[in-house]
């Protein structure tokens, strides 16, 4: 298969789409480094998305694929269980750092219902973990010590990077079109998760996790409230609408992140 860098803003990725027409397209690069200044984020994120998916369109695309991720929901104290596709963003407000996935997520939304000639869907993966994943999930169950909120036990969800492989997979294939949530074989308490994933536990008082993030690790400020409260999604919508279903089990998932 070749492989072409380009830079979104270049004309050489606008030849690389004039080599089309394509069957598909599959937007899966997203920038979540949050050392990056937060407008060069919004650049390569939201401006340089939007010129991928008038790309895709004008290269006579059928089917649109586009990685977004379930943080959109936020993990707040009102959520319910589990959260659809049809539940408010949560997110925004408090925490800016991932505010330009937000718009990323909206932009794609709107243009799955705005060009119904591109079968266009939006892939919204809980925790997505895996042996040669680097996100910041992974490198957290990766710590010897993974903090644990006192008084706090969130039910938490995970899907393997070879699973949501297959989801991709079975997007780009199908007819469907829309927003879907990709879940995972099941949830489980965090405290249980750090377990089967083969670290302990880090217990830390709630009043001094904040700090404990911002001068202790390197880790984004909006995860701590994912440490306190259930993000819970159903992906029931995207099981049925294109046959799909996890293969690996939670502890196969779980216990791979360390290997």
């Amino acid at each position: 298969m070749p492989v072409f860098r380009a830079h979104y803003h270049k004309t050489a990725i606008e030849d690389v789409f004039r080599q089309g027409p394509f069957d598909a397209v599959l937007h899966l690069g997203r920038v979540g480094n949050l050392s990056e200044r937060a407008d060069k984020r919004f650049d390569l994120n939201v401006v340089g998305s939007k010129k991928v998916l008038s790309l895709a369109r004008s290269s006579g695309a059928k089917r649109l694929v586009v990685l977004s991720t379930f943080h959109v929901y936020g993990a707040h104290p009102h959520n319910h269980t589990p959260i659809s596709e049809e539940d408010p963003l949560r997110a925004g407000p408090d925490f800016p750092q991932i505010a330009d996935a937000i718009q990323l997520d909206a932009m794609a939304a709107e243009w799955a219902y705005r060009h119904p000639e591109i079968g266009t869907v939006v892939l919204r993966p809980t925790n997505v973990v895996g042996s040669g994943i680097q996100n910041t999930m992974c490198r957290l169950l990766r710590l010897s010590r993974v903090p644990k909120l006192a008084g706090f036990n969130p039910m938490s969800q995970f899907v393997h990077g070879t699973d949501l492989a297959r989801a991709v997979i079975a997007a780009m294939r199908g007819n469907a079109r829309g927003v879907f949530n990709v879940a995972g074989p099941t949830e489980l308490p965090w405290a249980t998760a750090i377990e089967v994933a083969g670290a302990s536990s880090l217990p830390l008082p709630s009043a001094l996790v904040s700090l404990y993030v911002k001068t202790m690790t390197d880790f984004p400020a909006y995860l701590v409230n994912f440490l306190k409260y259930p993000c819970v999604i159903t992906d029931a919508a995207f099981k049925k609408a294109f046959d799909y279903a996890p293969e690996m089990s939670m502890r196969e998932t779980l216990e791979d992140v360390r290997r």
